[in-house]
């Protein structure tokens, strides 16, 4: 019998594998909170406060308080009801046990319980205790206070009372298992801004954030608190601190629709970008759907109403499209919604066809009533409109002559790129790399068959700063997309990025490491973030890292990335006959350095560039890029790790 015959007969009842209870959360985590690394690793933290809010929303809470331990481990404590204790009747033990150790339990599963809910719909906790190698947790409920340990998803006692309390809630404490984890430590500002936007979706609630890991003697723990009585109102005011607004304050339109919440906060300003964020049950739906659809079509029916009735448009003489409406708007929109149906290809665009005509229908009536009570925001709001329509037929004549590639050599092709050979995008990468100099040590160094080279001239245009038409004017930016191979426009959006003909699916960022690299690297992540930010979603974008020193002692050379490393390196190999170089610039290196150190991937180090919450982001890039120089200059000064970079 042959071996093929022999596994086949071999295959029966014994070779199918049962995981019991948590095990299939710990057999494949990233099925359920994404990856193992630094975003999954965040998300335990959303998980278990995704429940406290569930109260919240409920109307049982009003106070949540995250702890960051010394040892890493978080501490989430709510003043809710308390997850209930008393014994399940199916299950036979506690209800607590049941909601830390069993998939899909929980009482967002009865309707009687939450009316909506936010989290992974029930396997939260149950996966943080499994994904975690110690947890507690601890129900202060009817006067007593009950206990519960675990540790890898199994309990190490029953739930068991554990004293008196005059405090009601839940506290959960947990330590993510370093065996699934490949990253353990926490990251403050990550959370500090889920908590931040958090309080501005929900009104009235206060959340607080400590750091209690060991500082510099004598600072002290580092400590926020998060509450907004005003909401999404709020959180347009936050998302343009540093733009220049044209209204008084935000439009906020807050109704309910077929027994659908929907929140909508808006405000136009001076830029040149449209800066839309959705959320449904608090939930961060990058991929719009629905509820992003039904804003849209009321917007810009109400708009064009009014803006036809004013009689503005036909003095303009100019056509108006569906986009003109939301060039420099800023808004927020939050539905919540009992049975979300998400799709799409990260699980965050909502599909509930209900969702969009309640939506379209409270944003056209309430627009429409703000309009007629304030004509002098209106015709403002009309004005902008009328010049972002006008750029937008400047930009489309600057794009059709990129679109073309008129402006290049033969091939249609920049001429400076040095393609690669390999023509499947999914095995190519480009560099865009700072000056010729180090264009052509990359050129000489790289490995031809999947590696191209694009030399930047210069710094490339501040889009922030920027109309669109005058982007696509830029030839820095026109050879951009010419050698992505990628166009402006798809069946759903005229303004979104078509990716059919995308040449490479690694675009790395090469510069110097010295402050003007830093801008650069700063001004394409800009790009890329206003205008191809599919790109960053698919995890294309990528920063290189050169090093910053090489120590050499005869023949042994160390590279070093960090200042910690050129110690260590210093340490190991003595302190007699030592050369330390400073790189400031990649064309200090030779072909053969630039890829030993930058481009191998084998030995390379590549900072994937991801957006974990695009909110924060946008704020950023407007802040860093903007006209207001303060808030830079304080960003800067709070977030450089040491002076004089260049020195």
């Amino acid at each position: 019998m042959s071996d093929e015959i022999k596994t086949q007969t071999n295959y029966g009842a014994n070779s199918i594998t049962v995981l019991e209870g948590l095990e299939a959360v710990r057999m494949r985590p990233a099925m359920y909170i994404g990856d193992v690394n630094f975003r999954g690793l965040h998300h335990l933290v959303y998980e278990v406060v995704d429940n406290s809010i569930d109260e919240a929303l409920a109307g049982y809470c009003t106070s949540i308080q995250v702890y960051i331990n010394e040892d890493n481990s978080i501490t989430v404590e709510d003043n809710g009801r308390g997850i209930p204790v008393d014994m399940h009747e199916k299950e036979h033990r506690s209800a607590l046990e049941v909601v830390m150790t069993v998939l899909h339990a929980g009482g967002k599963f009865d309707k009687g319980s939450y009316k909506v809910s936010g989290g992974l719909h029930g396997v939260g906790v149950s996966c943080v205790n499994a994904l975690s190698d110690r947890m507690t947790a601890e129900v202060y409920r009817d006067g007593k206070v009950y206990r519960q340990e675990y540790s890898r998803g199994l309990p190490l006692y029953p739930v068991k009372e554990t004293g008196t309390t005059d405090k009601r809630g839940t506290r959960i404490d947990f330590h993510p298992d370093p065996q699934i984890f490949t990253v353990t430590e926490y990251d403050y500002a990550t959370l500090e801004n889920r908590l931040r936007e958090l309080a501005y979706l929900n009104k009235g609630i206060e959340l607080t954030l400590e750091d209690r890991r060991p500082k510099e003697e004598g600072t002290e723990n580092t400590k926020h608190r998060f509450y907004s009585e005003a909401g999404l109102k709020d959180f347009i005011a936050y998302l343009d601190e540093n733009r220049e607004t044209l209204m008084p304050e935000a439009i906020c339109i807050e109704g309910n629709r077929n027994g659908i919440p929907i929140e909508v906060a808006m405000q136009y300003n001076s830029s040149y970008s449209e800066n839309i964020h959705s959320y449904v049950n608090n939930i961060n739906t990058h991929e719009g759907g629905t509820h992003l659809a039904g804003f849209r079509s009321g917007l810009t029916r109400t708009l064009k109403a009014y803006a036809d009735k004013s009689g503005l448009l036909v003095k303009a003489k100019v056509e108006i499209a569906g986009e003109d409406f939301r060039e420099g708007l800023t808004a927020v929109i939050s539905v919540k919604v009992a049975e979300p149906q998400f799709e799409g290809q990260t699980k965050t665009k909502l599909g509930n066809t209900e969702v969009r005509a309640a939506v379209d229908s409270a944003v056209s009536e309430m627009l429409e009533n703000y309009l007629e009570e304030h004509p002098n925001e209106a015709r403002t709001i009309v004005e902008k409109v009328i010049l972002a329509a006008r750029a937008r037929q400047a930009a489309r004549k600057a794009r059709e002559m990129v679109q073309r590639g008129n402006v290049f050599s033969s091939g249609g092709l920049p001429g400076k790129l040095a393609d690669c050979q390999d023509g499947d995008p999914g095995m190519c990468e480009i560099y865009f790399v700072e000056g010729d100099s180090a264009g052509g040590s990359a050129k000489q160094g790289r490995d031809r068959r999947y590696q191209a080279i694009l030399p930047l001239r210069g710094k490339i245009l501040n889009v922030e700063k920027a109309m669109r038409h005058r982007a696509f004017e830029s030839e820095e930016i026109k050879n951009i997309y010419t050698a992505l191979g990628v166009t402006i426009g798809t069946a759903e959006d005229s303004q979104a990025l078509n990716m059919e003909k995308l040449r490479y699916h690694k675009v790395i960022i090469m510069t110097d490491a010295d402050v003007d690299g830093s801008h650069i690297d700063t001004l394409m992540l800009t790009f890329f973030f206003r205008y191809m930010p599919e790109l960053i979603e698919n995890g294309y974008v990528y920063l290189a890292t050169p090093p910053l020193y090489l120590v050499q002692k005869g023949k042994r050379r160390i590279y070093c990335w960090s200042e910690e490393e050129r110690i260590a390196a210093l340490a190991e190999v003595g302190d007699k006959g030592i050369h330390v170089q400073r790189y400031k610039g990649l064309g200090e290196m030779n072909p053969e350095q630039l890829w030993e150190t930058t481009m191998d991937p084998e030995n390379r180090q590549l900072r994937q560039i991801t957006i974990e919450n695009a909110a924060s982001a946008d704020r950023i890039f407007s802040m860093l890029m903007g006209d207001d120089v303060p808030p830079r200059r304080e960003f800067i000064e709070r977030n450089a790790t040491y002076a004089n970079i260049d020195a």
